[in-house]
């Protein structure tokens, strides 16, 4: 039976730990829409295709609707993040590591936010709650090496294979005749598609950790056949597009320095990166639009000031370890609280 709004608010209102979870969740799904997001339109706003704020409500608009598709096609990345790590059989220490966890990515992003470091709030959640995992009884026996060998895989798979396609999309349109005209009504289109990808990818990870967080109050553990609920999905993409719409833009220009971008290396690098941010989806692939779109759009362009892309590899490197360290600390911290 799906899990219903007054079903899910009453355990908050009992838990609140479970109310402390829901609300730091909101606040990533929140930055992650602000932050992440609009790498979806990158390109079609660097190229000159969509002014910056109508591309960010279509952007918002599209993350929506990947979201609301996301649930009804059955969640494979969902699947991911739910086995990612056992939280055990004890209801309190569970909601606990889990608010650790959201504690930790919260942190971590401000923490990038501080120091300029473009990071993505998709490999942060599988960090974080991993380390928050860990410090549970049992400790890495708890860590799924199932899913972490997905994430692995996700995290080469989007930087190679973004990389390679938003290449050969651009050796094809240099071969083609398209119009200017048409050039930019097709990329209108690749950055809603874009968008939309990146609203299923996400909203999937967020869902799941939702119906981890209600299961665990339950006590239950079999979270993971939890259904979608319609309101769920709502939330998470309504959310998501709030923070799409707040803003966005110093990550668009970040990455129109990284390369520069005709009209046809734009459209090159949504197509490239459209058909690995799909591929990796329908695989159950826990992937960053970041990481997906930065690639492609470094595969179709050519030069720019490397210095942001040196920053996102740096951001790359350690949002692992320090979501995880992060993690770890704040779970054991609130467990010595609880």
């Amino acid at each position: 039976m799906p899990l219903s709004f007054l079903d899910f608010l009453a355990g908050m209102l009992t838990s609140p730990a479970l109310l402390a979870t829901t609300l730091l969740l909101l606040a990533v799904i929140l930055v992650n829409g602000w932050t992440d997001a609009p790498n979806a339109i990158a390109s079609a706003v660097v190229s000159g295709a969509l002014p910056f704020r109508r591309a960010a409500w279509l952007a918002a608009a599209c993350n929506l609707l990947g979201s609301l598709w996301a649930a009804a096609a059955g969640g494979a990345v969902s699947e991911t993040i739910f086995s990612i790590a056992d939280f055990g059989r004890s209801t309190s220490g569970a909601l606990a590591a889990l608010c650790a966890a959201m504690t930790a990515i919260v942190c971590w992003a401000v923490l990038a936010w501080r120091f300029g470091i473009p990071t993505s709030e998709s490999h942060a959640l599988a960090a974080g709650l991993s380390g928050a995992a860990a410090a549970l009884p049992g400790g890495l026996s708890n860590l799924g090496a199932g899913p972490w060998l997905r994430v692995t895989a996700g995290l080469v798979l989007s930087v190679v294979l973004g990389a390679a396609l938003g290449r050969a999309a651009a050796a094809w349109m240099e071969e083609s005749s398209v119009s200017p005209a048409r050039l930019a009504r097709g990329q209108v289109w690749t950055a809603g598609a874009m968008a939309f990808l990146h609203g299923a990818q996400d909203g999937q990870k967020f869902m799941g950790v939702f119906l981890l967080g209600a299961a665990l109050t339950q006590g239950r553990q079999d979270w993971e056949t939890f259904p979608r609920p319609l309101w769920l999905s709502l939330l998470c993409g309504g959310v998501m597009a709030l923070g799409t719409a707040l803003g966005g833009g110093r990550i668009v220009a970040a990455l129109g320095r990284a390369a520069p971008l005709t009209p046809r290396t734009g459209l090159a690098a949504d197509l490239g990166g459209g058909a690995c941010l799909l591929l990796c989806t329908l695989l159950g692939l826990p992937v960053s639009t970041t990481h997906v779109k930065t690639a492609a759009i470094l595969g179709a362009g050519r030069g720019g000031d490397p210095k942001p892309v040196l920053a996102m590899v740096l951001a790359w490197l350690l949002t692992f370890p320090g979501c995880i360290l992060l993690g770890f600390a704040a779970a054991r911290l609130f467990l010595i609280l609880l």
